[in-house]
């Protein structure tokens, strides 16, 4: 019989810096003061060094353990090199297959569940109401709350067949703000009934699918509880979530020290806050400190009556009922790993979704043969230090292994000026055509400027969005404008194909967009 301080450390998922745990982190999973771990890009190096990692874990630890990983897809995706990527949200959207889908999570399944993972924080069923939104993006699947119900359905089927616990996030929906919840608290003023016609569908269909987990955001939703971020209400979690809809399965938060609650709570109080209105599990991904304070809370809470064992027992249960339908395993056979046919339907996935939104034929297919061609691209966030080093991003890398002679440069997107600036304005003055792509222009002034600057001097131009499709919006005069609706490396391949013509894209923009039919 589990103690109650082993109880409450259940109810505590954390994460750690490095490729190994601290001791600290197995000495707590040892005492069962804590119920499961998240990893993120910082603790993954090789599958060689996760699968390890995730053994040394799972022989460390009390009880049946939950390690969570957010592999969605595309623009979040923790395991990319030496790993199989697929594109993301909205490519998938826009390839609008629920077999595509379904087999793409198979595959990331499959390879999570190798690695002994058996929590994926996906998928995604925000409606992509908000173009303006900077933290949904290219996460979304669209804004049809049909479409987006039938391709996160596939993707659970994908997910959890492989033996991997999926959770649609975030609920009840982070897809109508502007504002980050990494930054601070959003809300939302909109009726109940706009909710129910739109962004509770997805959850509903996810739950009525069998989803293993709901995800709850930091979002304060009005008109349902002017007090409280969902995160943090009964009125959402219990009443909306469990009594409306019907969900019995594992409720987890998301991060509980992003600003959301950091700026209005302390790392304690925020845990209680959240047991009470019904959270099972609660994340603290990231700082010792926040972690213990949570746990002390939770206990004093508990101690104290103000923390009914009750509620302890329910989330306990469903915490069980999660490890025994998805128990994971110790590391095994890691030949799965970037299995070819996994490569193959990542590939076909991305093919599917790239969106051809108009064509100029003297501009589109390229032909480098007779053609001077140059591609200035705003890099990713993510590979300035392969700019630094190489020149060379991942785009650049796939066109030039294709299409050598196709001039590239790669513009910092923290910086993009002095001398590389200079040279993509002689680079796109001395070509016949000219590829600017961007990523979130519409949200970037400095990158829409200078875009537009360069489309405007090209001879013949081609948009590649390799993000957000609503740069079309905010970008005038290109010849040629092609969306790959995110840049994980199957889209930038899908990319580089699409260019040199060896297929015609048929994706269509699951997203509105202005001047687009």
């Amino acid at each position: 019989m589990a103690s109650l301080q082993e109880k409450i450390g259940q109810m505590l998922l954390v994460g750690f810096e490095g490729l190994q745990a601290p001791q600290y982190i197995l000495d707590w999973l040892a005492e069962g003061r804590i119920g499961g771990i998240i990893l993120f890009a910082r603790n993954v190096a090789t599958p060689e060094q996760l699968a390890e990692l995730v053994r040394s874990l799972r022989r460390a630890a009390r009880h049946p353990l939950l390690i969570a990983i957010d592999q969605e897809g595309g623009i979040v995706a923790r395991l990319r090199h030496g790993f199989t990527e697929s594109p993301g949200a909205m490519a998938l959207g826009a390839a609008d297959s629920e077999v595509l889908a379904e087999r793409v999570a198979a595959a990331l399944g499959a390879e999570l569940h190798a690695l002994g993972i058996n929590f994926n924080l996906a998928p995604v069923v925000d409606i992509g109401h908000d173009s303006s939104n900077p933290v949904i993006s290219t996460r979304t699947l669209g804004i049809d709350p049909a479409r987006v119900s039938r391709l996160a359905v596939a993707q659970v089927r994908g997910f959890q067949k492989a033996g991997v616990g999926a959770c649609a996030k975030h609920f009840p929906g982070h897809g109508n703000t502007p504002t980050d919840s990494h930054v601070s608290l959003p809300v939302v003023s909109g009726s109940v009934d706009f909710l129910w016609q739109h962004d509770l569908i997805p959850f509903r269909a996810a739950v009525e699918a069998g989803i293993a987990s709901v995800m709850i955001s930091h979002v304060k939703f009005e008109a349902l509880d002017p007090d409280y971020p969902s995160t943090l209400s009964p009125a959402i979690i219990t009443g909306l979530l469990r009594n409306e809809i019907g969900f019995d399965g594992l409720v987890v938060t998301d991060c509980m020290e992003m600003q959301a609650i950091t700026q209005n709570y302390g790392a304690g109080e925020s845990a209680v806050l959240a047991a009470l209105a019904g959270a099972d599990a609660m994340f603290f991904s990231h700082t010792r400190t926040n972690q213990e304070a949570a746990y002390n809370a939770l206990l004093d809470a508990a101690e104290s009556g103000r923390l009914p064992l009750e509620r302890i027992e329910q989330a306990i249960t469903r915490i069980n009922a999660f490890t025994s339908r998805y128990p994971g395993a110790e590391p095994g056979d890691l030949s799965v790993i970037r299995h070819p046919d996994h490569l193959a339907v990542c590939r076909a996935a991305a093919e599917a979704g790239t969106v051809l939104v108009s064509a100029d034929p003297a501009s589109f297919p390229l032909r480098p043969e007779s053609q001077r061609i140059a591609l200035v691209e705003f890099a990713s966030h993510l590979e300035t230090g392969a700019i630094d080093q190489s020149g060379l991003t991942g785009l650049g890398t796939l066109l030039h292994a294709q299409a050598p002679r196709i001039i590239h440069l790669a513009l910092n997107p923290a910086e993009p000026e002095g001398e590389t600036l200079e040279e993509a304005r002689r680079m796109v003055r001395a070509a016949d055509v000219a590829i600017i792509a961007t990523r979130s222009a519409h949200l970037l002034p400095k990158q829409r400027e200078i875009a537009q600057e360069l489309l405007d001097m090209a001879h013949r131009s081609i948009l590649l969005c390799l993000r957000n499709p609503y740069d079309i919006e905010v970008l005038d005069g290109p010849d040629t404008i092609l969306c790959t609706c995110g840049d994980a490396t199957p889209s930038l391949q899908a990319a580089v194909d699409a260019l040199l013509g060896r297929f015609t894209p048929t994706g269509r923009l699951p997203v509105p967009v202005k001047g687009v039919s």
